[in-house]
């Protein structure tokens, strides 16, 4: 068993401040060792003015030359519709997500989030769940998208707003579990 399971989160200028606040805050809570990747490396700041890194104590953020599947257990997606735009158009960042969904790891999108898993090819024939702005690409994708707060299709969780953030981040700690002790959902999970 891991000591600390190991989450990257995957951003870019523009990101919607609660989604990655919450995220971030609420991984340390529960344990995580959190890393918070960038295109560089670079800070960038949130749709209202929220930078990362957010503390003195905070790591300072990778660069998407870092993601690397055998590096992590979990990738969130944080949302704002102007980061997962930009950072889904990285072939890097696509091939990361992509490879941790081959890996069976635990890919997790909340809001604008899940155009990332789109890019990277992961959403066909999952049951999702979408931001209204977002339904339309997720349905394009080949996803099943049903409406709900939450869904959890084998290793790949939605969140369609950012004021599920609670949920979403209970059903991704669970997942988690799972994956670590080699257990698998049999039906999708819809909260």
């Amino acid at each position: 068993m891991l000591d600390k399971f190991k989450l990257v989160i995957i951003t870019g200028p523009g990101f919607q401040d609660h989604d990655l606040v919450y995220t971030y805050y609420r991984s340390i809570e529960e344990g995580y060792d959190v890393s918070i990747a960038t295109k560089d490396g670079e800070s960038v700041i949130g749709k209202y003015g929220i930078s990362v890194p957010m503390d003195k104590r905070a790591k300072q953020n990778i660069t998407f030359d870092d993601l690397n599947e055998e590096k992590f257990d979990l990738v969130i997606l944080t949302g704002g519709h102007e980061a997962p735009d930009r950072v889904r158009q990285d072939q890097r960042v696509k091939d990361f997500v992509s490879n941790m969904s081959k890996q069976e790891k635990v890919v997790a999108g909340l809001c604008h989030g899940p155009w990332i898993m789109i890019s990277a090819g992961v959403m066909k024939g999952k049951l999702a769940c979408a931001y209204v702005g977002l339904k339309d690409d997720m349905e394009n994708s080949g996803a099943n998208v049903i409406e709900a707060d939450v869904v959890v299709d084998k290793n790949i969780i939605t969140c369609s707003y950012y004021s599920e953030c609670g949920k979403f981040m209970k059903e991704t700690f669970a997942a988690v579990k799972r994956w670590n002790k080699g257990e698998k959902l049999t039906e999708p999970l819809v909260v």
